[in-house]
Parts: C-alpha cells; sequence; structure tokens
C-alpha cells in the first residue's frame, strides 16, 4: 500500500513537471522602440513567478505550470499592461512586449522616480544618435559604475582618446586621435574654461571629480556656434542638472594603495612653508638671509599612510510651482598615492648608432593628493517663453608630493665595485583651482525668434610655494651605500593666474522654406584674458662642505647653509604678464529633412595676443610682444538618415590652435635635465579636418559606430630639443613650428547587450607624420680628428600619438537583484615621449595595457555598497630609445642594472602598485 502511494506521488510529481513551461521575451517602449531596460514581468497572483527585463529588453520565467494567467509589466513613466496568457506543454510562449506612455490622469498618480533619467546609458546613445555632429557621450551611469573617481581617468574609455598620465600613474591630460593635448580645449556646461597650468592652455583633468557631471561629452567635428580652438576635438563636462523632484544622494568610500603595504609613506610639514619668497614678502632689494628659510621643507617623516577618504553628495528639487530649481553637489576625495621609479641618464657619443647611459636614478614618489569639487545651478523660469540659469563652480586639487632620489653615476673608463651616488630629496606643494561662474538667459521673443546669451567670470591658479631640493653626496661599495658630504640646495616660488571675462550671444531663427524645417543662427563672443606668472629660485651652499652624515647631521633639516642667490632669481623670464582678447563672430544654418540634415557655415575668429617680460635679462633683445591674426574657419555637417536606428555622417571644419602664453615668451630656464626656452616667432597652426561615420542603433543603449578622420595641419607646434643656431654647442627644449603634417586614422565603436551580459569597446588606429630636421654626428672627413655635425630631415609620428588604442569592458547587470560589474581593459600602443634633436633618439612610451575592476550591490531601500580596483596588472609606465645601450669595450654599459628590454635601451619604469576602494551610496 505505501509502494503504491510513493509511485502515485512521484508519477504526480512528474506529470507537474512534464507539464511546466516557460515565457520569453522582449520589452520595448512603444513610442520608440527603445528597450525597457529595468521592466518588472510577473504573473498576477502568482508573485513567485517574475523576471526583470535584462540590458537587451529580455526576459525568461520558466517552470511554469499549464494553465491561463494574467501576465503583468510595470516600467517607470509607462502605464501597466496586463495579457492574458496560456501556458501549455514544453513549447516556451514567445512574447513581444510595447509598453505605452502613461494618459495625463496616469501622471497624476504618486511614481517614485517619475523623471527620466538625463545621465542614462539610453540617453547617451540618443544624443550622440540625434546630434548634429560627431561625437561620443560617458553618461552618469556609465561613470558611477566604472573603476573611475576622476574625469582624466574615465575619459580614456573613450574611442580614439588616450590620456598622460602625472607621477602617480592617474590619468591627467587627454590625448584626442593622437593630436596632443595642446589641440583640444576643454569646456564646462558648454563654456570653455581657464588653465591652471604654468605654461599651457590645456586643462588637468585630475582636477575634476568625475561623480559631479551628468555626463562626458566628446566633440569630435565643430559647428560654426562652437569655438575654433580645437583640432583634437573638444572636451565638455555637464555637470548635473536640477531635478523634477525633491534628489538627494550621498556616497563614502575608503581605500589603500598597494604600494604602501611595504614602504613607508614620506611627509613633511606643509603648514610650515612660506606662501610667498622673501623678494615678495620683504621687497626687491631685500638679500635674503638664513633665516628667512624655514626648516619644515626638510623635516620629513616616514609612516604608514591612513586609509583613503572620498565623499560626496548631491541635493536638488524645484519650488514654487516648479519655476525655480536648485542642484548643489560637492565632492571630496583625499588619497595617498605614489610610484617607485628608476631613470637612466643617456646621452649620443661621438658617431656611435646607440646611446651610452651616463647614471641611473631610482626615485620614489609619496603624493598626498587632495580633490574637492563644488557645484551650484539655479535656474528660474520668468515664463513660458524666458528662462534664467546661474552656475557656479569651484574645482581644487592640492598635491603634496616628496621625491627620493638615489643617482649612481656610471662613468666611463669607471671600473670596480665603486660608484659615485648623488642623493637628493624634493619636497613640494601644488595648490590648483578652477572656479567658474555663469549667468545665462533663454528668451523666446516670437514662435520664430530666440536670442540667448551667457556672461561669464572664470579663474585659474597654480602654486607652488617653497619647492624645496637638497642634495647630499656619496658613494657606493660593494653595494653598500653611502652619505658623505651635503652638496646644495634650491629653494624655487612659482605661481599663475589666467583670468576670463566673456560674453557670448546667439539669435535664432526658424522658418521652413517649401516645408523644409530651416534653423538659421548668427552670433559671436567676446573673451578677455589676462595671465600673470611669477618665478622666484635661491640657490644655497652648504655651510660647511665637509661637514659629515652621521657625525654633523642625521637629517636634513640640522644641515647650516648660506644663501649663494639671496636676491633670488626672479628676474627670470618666467615673470611676466600676457593678455589674450578674442573677438569672434559666426552665421550657421540647419536644415533638416525626412532624410538629410545639414549643419554649416562659417566663423571668424579675430585674435590679439601679447606678453609683457617684467624683469627682462639685460641681452634680451625681444622683452615684450604681440601677435594679431584673424582666421576664417568654415564648417559643414552631413548626416543623411538611412532609418530610424541608422546615420551616415560626413563632416568638415577648419580649426586652430593657438600657442601657449609661456610659448612666445623669450624666457630661458635650467630644469633639471635640459634647459627650456620660448620662441617669440612661434606661429599658430591651422588644420582642415575630415570625418566620415556610419552609426547604428539597434537598441536602447547599444550602438555600433564605425569611422574615419583626415587632419591636414599647417605649422604644427611642436616641442624639440633644438640647437642653438648661434652657439652650435647649446641645447635646449622648446617649441616650434614644422612645415605640414598629416594625421589620419579609423575608429570602431561598439556596445552590445545580451540580457545581463554586456560588452562595450573600441579600437582606433591613427597614423601621422611630420619632417623634421635632426643632428647627427659624423667622423671628420677632412682628416682632422673629432666629429662634426651633419642635419638630416627625418619624418615621424607626431608627439603623442599612438597608433593603436583599444578598450574592452566586460559588463554585467541583474536589475532584479541589483548588481552592477565591468572588468575594464585599455590598450595604449607605443607613442613618441620626447623629441630629440638628433636622429633616431626619440624617447618612446612603451605600448601597455591597464585592466580595472568596479562592481556595485543596490538594495531596494536605496544603499549600495561598491567597489573599485585600478591598475591590477600593476602595469608599469616605461619608456624606451629604440636600439641597445653601447657596446664599446672601452665605455660599455651592457651590464647596466635593469637596462633588461630585448632590443632597445630603457629610459624610464615607473610602478604604482594597485589601488583599493569599498564605499557605501545611498540614493532617495
Amino acid at each position: 500500500m505505501r509502494s503504491s502511494l510513493y509511485l502515485l506521488l512521484s508519477v504526480m510529481l512528474l506529470s507537474q513537471v512534464c507539464m511546466a513551461g516557460s515565457i520569453k521575451g522582449k520589452v520595448t517602449e512603444k513610442s520608440n522602440g527603445e528597450t525597457a531596460v529595468g521592466a518588472t514581468i510577473y504573473i498576477k497572483d502568482h508573485d513567485n513567478y517574475n523576471a526583470v527585463a535584462g540590458l537587451d529588453g529580455s526576459f525568461e520565467m520558466n517552470e511554469i505550470p499549464d494553465g491561463d494567467y494574467i501576465l503583468v509589466v510595470t516600467y517607470i513613466n509607462s502605464a501597466p499592461y496586463e495579457q492574458d496568457i496560456h501556458i501549455e506543454g514544453e513549447q516556451p510562449l514567445i512574447l513581444e512586449i510595447a509598453m505605452s506612455e502613461k494618459t495625463d490622469h496616469q501622471l497624476n498618480e504618486v511614481v517614485i522616480g517619475d523623471k527620466r533619467d538625463g545621465g542614462s546609458e539610453k540617453t547617451a546613445r540618443r544624443m550622440e544618435q540625434k546630434a548634429d555632429q560627431v561625437m561620443n557621450i560617458v553618461s552618469a551611469k556609465a561613470i558611477q559604475i566604472s573603476p573611475d573617481i576622476t574625469v582624466a581617468n574615465v575619459i580614456q574609455r573613450v574611442s580614439g582618446v588616450s590620456i598622460e598620465r602625472n607621477s602617480n600613474g592617474d590619468g591627467q591630460h587627454a590625448i584626442l586621435r593622437g593630436m596632443d593635448k595642446r589641440y583640444n580645449y576643454t569646456m564646462v556646461n558648454g563654456v570653455k574654461i581657464p588653465s591652471p597650468d604654468n605654461k599651457y592652455r590645456y586643462v588637468p583633468l585630475d582636477l575634476f571629480p568625475a561623480e559631479l557631471l551628468d555626463r562626458l561629452e566628446v566633440y569630435k567635428s565643430l559647428v560654426p556656434s562652437q569655438e575654433g580652438d580645437a583640432i583634437g576635438g573638444a572636451i565638455n563636462m555637464v555637470m548635473k542638472d536640477a531635478p523634477n523632484q525633491l534628489s538627494f544622494s550621498a556616497n563614502l568610500a575608503t581605500g589603500y594603495s598597494e604600494l604602501f603595504f611595504d614602504h613607508d609613506f614620506k611627509g613633511f610639514d606643509n603648514g610650515g612653508i612660506n606662501s610667498s619668497s622673501p623678494w615678495e614678502i620683504n621687497g626687491k632689494r631685500y638679500q635674503a638671509a638664513p633665516t628667512d628659510f624655514p626648516s619644515a621643507p626638510l623635516d620629513y617623516t616616514n609612516k604608514k599612510p591612513l586609509p583613503n577618504l572620498i565623499g560626496g553628495f548631491s541635493f536638488g528639487n524645484r519650488y514654487f510651482n516648479n519655476k525655480f530649481g536648485i542642484i548643489v553637489a560637492g565632492s571630496y576625495q583625499n588619497t595617498y598615492r605614489g610610484a617607485s621609479s628608476t631613470l637612466y641618464d643617456q646621452e649620443t657619443v661621438d658617431t656611435y648608432s646607440v646611446v651610452s647611459i651616463t647614471k641611473k636614478s631610482d626615485r620614489f614618489f609619496s603624493e598626498q593628493q587632495t580633490r574637492s569639487g563644488l557645484h551650484v545651478k539655479l535656474d528660474y523660469r520668468l515664463n513660458s517663453r524666458n528662462k534664467l540659469k546661474w552656475y557656479n563652480a569651484y574645482m581644487g586639487l592640492n598635491n603634496i608630493q616628496v621625491r627620493d632620489e638615489v643617482g649612481k653615476e656610471l662613468s666611463y673608463g669607471q671600473s670596480g665595485d665603486t660608484f659615485t651616488l648623488g642623493f637628493s630629496t624634493r619636497s613640494r606643494v601644488t595648490n590648483q583651482h578652477i572656479y567658474n561662474s555663469t549667468l545665462q538667459g533663454e528668451h523666446q521673443l516670437t514662435d520664430k525668434f530666440k536670442v540667448d546669451w551667457s556672461a561669464v567670470y572664470s579663474k585659474a591658479t597654480n602654486e607652488r610655494p617653497e619647492n624645496t631640493e637638497v642634495s647630499l653626496s656619496g658613494f657606493e661599495l660593494h653595494d653598500q651605500q653611502y652619505v658623505t658630504f651635503p652638496s646644495g640646495m634650491t629653494r624655487r616660488w612659482e605661481h599663475n593666474s589666467d583670468r576670463d571675462i566673456a560674453g557670448y550671444l546667439n539669435l535664432t531663427y526658424k522658418q521652413s522654406i517649401k516645408d523644409i524645417p530651416v534653423e538659421l543662427k548668427i552670433g559671436g563672443l567676446y573673451r578677455d584674458k589676462a595671465r600673470d606668472n611669477f618665478f622666484n629660485n635661491y640657490s644655497f651652499n652648504p655651510a660647511d662642505k665637509f661637514a659629515r652624515y652621521g657625525t654633523d647631521f642625521d637629517a636634513y633639516n640640522q644641515i647650516e647653509w648660506t644663501v649663494a642667490t639671496p636676491g633670488g632669481a626672479v628676474n627670470s623670464a618666467l615673470t611676466y604678464q600676457a593678455s589674450e582678447k578674442i573677438a569672434a563672430g559666426y552665421f550657421q544654418f540647419n536644415i533638416y529633412t525626412k532624410r538629410i540634415e545639414l549643419v554649416g557655415g562659417v566663423r571668424v575668429e579675430h585674435t590679439d595676443q601679447g606678453y609683457n617680460m617684467l624683469y627682462p635679462p639685460i641681452t634680451e633683445d625681444h622683452p615684450d610682444g604681440k601677435q594679431i591674426y584673424t582666421d576664417v574657419l568654415p564648417s559643414l555637417n552631413f548626416k543623411y538618415i538611412l532609418n530610424e536606428k541608422a546615420n551616415l555622417r560626413a563632416t568638415y571644419f577648419r580649426g586652430i590652435n593657438r600657442p601657449g602664453f609661456a610659448e612666445i615668451v623669450p624666457y630661458k630656464i635650467v630644469n633639471e635635465d635640459y634647459q627650456e626656452r620660448g620662441n617669440y616667432n612661434l606661429k599658430h597652426a591651422v588644420a582642415d579636418n575630415v570625418d566620415l561615420r556610419y552609426e547604428l542603433f539597434p537598441h536602447a543603449g547599444e550602438s555600433f559606430l564605425l569611422g574615419a578622420f583626415y587632419k591636414r595641419i599647417q605649422n604644427p607646434i611642436e616641442f624639440t630639443l633644438q640647437i642653438d643656431p648661434i652657439r652650435g654647442q647649446d641645447q635646449f627644449y622648446g617649441p616650434a613650428n614644422y612645415g605640414t603634417a598629416n594625421n589620419y586614422g579609423l575608429e570602431l565603436d561598439f556596445v552590445k547587450f545580451f540580457n545581463k551580459i554586456g560588452f562595450k569597446g573600441n579600437y582606433t588606429y591613427t597614423h601621422s607624420a611630420i619632417t623634421t630636421t635632426k643632428a647627427q654626428r659624423v667622423a671628420n672627413t677632412d682628416g682632422s680628428p673629432g666629429t662634426h655635425n651633419i642635419y638630416p630631415e627625418q619624418t615621424r609620428p607626431l608627439y603623442g600619438q599612438a597608433a593603436h588604442i583599444a578598450n574592452l569592458s566586460l559588463l554585467y547587470k541583474d536589475v532584479k537583484h541589483g548588481w552592477d560589474a565591468q572588468l575594464a581593459g585599455n590598450y595604449t600602443g607605443s607613442r613618441i615621449a620626447t623629441v630629440s634633436q638628433f636622429i633616431d633618439r626619440d624617447i618612446w612610451q612603451k605600448a601597455f595595457i591597464q585592466m580595472d575592476f568596479s562592481m556595485e550591490k543596490s538594495f531596494h531601500n536605496g544603499f549600495a555598497v561598491f567597489a573599485k580596483v585600478n591598475n591590477i596588472l600593476n602595469t608599469p609606465m616605461e619608456t624606451f630609445i629604440k636600439g641597445k645601450t653601447n657596446y664599446d669595450p672601452k665605455k660599455s654599459n651592457i651590464n647596466t642594472p635593469g637596462q633588461d628590454l630585448k632590443d632597445n635601451t630603457l629610459v624610464q619604469r615607473d610602478y604604482y602598485q594597485r589601488s583599493y576602494l569599498i564605499g557605501l551610496r545611498y540614493k532617495l
């Protein structure tokens, strides 16, 4: 009896399994066909049968018993969807569900998160598709779940973009399509901002916390209404905007750099340094004494750093019947970073075809970075036709750095186990700040005529107070290092400011001509830019040059010094004032048909740029100078709409690149490795740019972009090592124009989702060519001993251009359970890092792969936990010169420690180690 009962139950269970079916399908938005990512699907009165639409809108439910049911689908901003279904047998039920928008009555219901997410991936792809020009967009959501916390690291994920890193391995400057950072400009909310850099125009993107952005836009072609000072492209950081309802979010995270697991962090009392030099405090005739210089920059401590601390918040709402909107967002990042570095000095000897190593230096960097950002945006809708906006932003980055260095002289003919050593420690504080205030108005005067304007005040500052470096001598015997006597000390003060006052005006008129919508725009801008630059340097000698380490002193702050240059070196040409006045006007037309969109016109920019050296050397023939020129910049953007999901684009624009202020000042300064000079004859560069791109947007959030570009640059500006035309033995590093350069390439960009799995990637091939004069040493042909220089032409890539750049990210998103994860890989091919004056001596950066990871788990109560890991592979930054080191038996470097590259000579190798971050996020 019992056996029969068990058999009956088994048959019943088996029959239930056999009678179970499944549902598969996809959910889209009826209005535009976009996938409804995150839509909830369930069977009414059977809550255990449910699913969530994945990244491609697909869903699946299994093991549903045969029967009749009601299927319910809910999605933000859409009316609930219900459908009677019948499940029978093993054949899955296939459904295509289109969600309709809510009716006005339904919109009155209380719905959490009723506002569409302007910072979503779906919105970003839609904007790329509808844009008037070639561009790429990184959404706020993509930034949030990425491994990156600064804009500089975020932008490396964009096709055609590589980054230059700072001394701790973080991204700092963007290189667009192989064009050096000088060839692009940076905007905040569409307004160009000044740079805190002490020489150049480009903005260091590591100043900007990524979490403050609503999206990051990279423009690769320009329209007439945009400023023309871009050849590589333009970067626009669109900050968070006021929401339609109360919004609040906050995050807090901590982490650590693996570099300090087994190494102490070296710091000093940066609060005890002088913000101004004795010359500034006491007057230009003051003769400084040792007591004018505090010991704080030399009072070092070694200890484990505190954990990194990162936090941010955002608050926004609308008031007075939605007329007044406000958004306030802030970010604070206090991180401890560093690098372990090996650097080789090298030189060209006689007629050898390879370089010879003269010195090996081991460096260790300890850096504390404090990055802060605050932005406030107010908007007021006077009525349906008039609106005012006021935006204010502050960004600051304080970097406190100590660099320890031990240099080993590898002199020719030196043998045995004894080496001359040089010990040096540098204490440096760098404070960079950008402030921007923009008042804007939009006025729809008639149905066809609109006016918008902007009034802008911006200021960028950079300060390096009491940059101190102290040197000691020593020796190495049988691999044991010894410190002997103090050698010297320098203390340097540098500060600069860049102030912009600008006004923008745009007039727009819309009219249909034979049922074809036409938009005509005219407008322009006027900008008054003022830059101040100050430089002062003091040199010191030891009071007792035979004072011994371990006997007369045990620490740097115990050494007694005399001031070798009590008046300082403030008469350096790096102390100057500069100005730039830009007046621009444009005409632009927009023509829209069902299949064709044309945006084109012409822009005219007049530049009046000048400088005034405040303390020029007596021998300087050009203590002040001025450059005045006018450029006519035509452009045309053509878009052919193949269908509702595909475009074909062709664009042309002419752009310019103005010299940086310091570049046209004829300064001369001796840096650590070479003399640097300005060039008052430097011309601005002009380029013609062509783009072709095929665009496919198969589903919301997905895209496939394939394009090609070509740039012809007249008078490109390159920094090179050059030879003084009068004193041929003098070499210096400086800017110059070099004829005409060509740059072309291909770009592939794609985003594809498969339910919970996604792939995002891009690849860019870039080829550029520029021909410059190089030096080459050859043996004298007249029979006399020695060598002389000849000057052949050599063609090479543009500085900073990598032939191959690629990104590939593996994405995982489980909406139902709140999981987001990303494994991101970046490849940057080899590129020239420093241009040499000698043929075949350019210093290249080695190709590298960097891998990063991030994940986030969100909960239904608004909380989420997240983690980020950077530089998983501990990829070093390496530079090299092509060809091995010299192998002359008398001048051999073949056994130089660390020269392990197979066919090349290592110049520098930096390791940054991994960094870890874990945090908590809350969103109302």
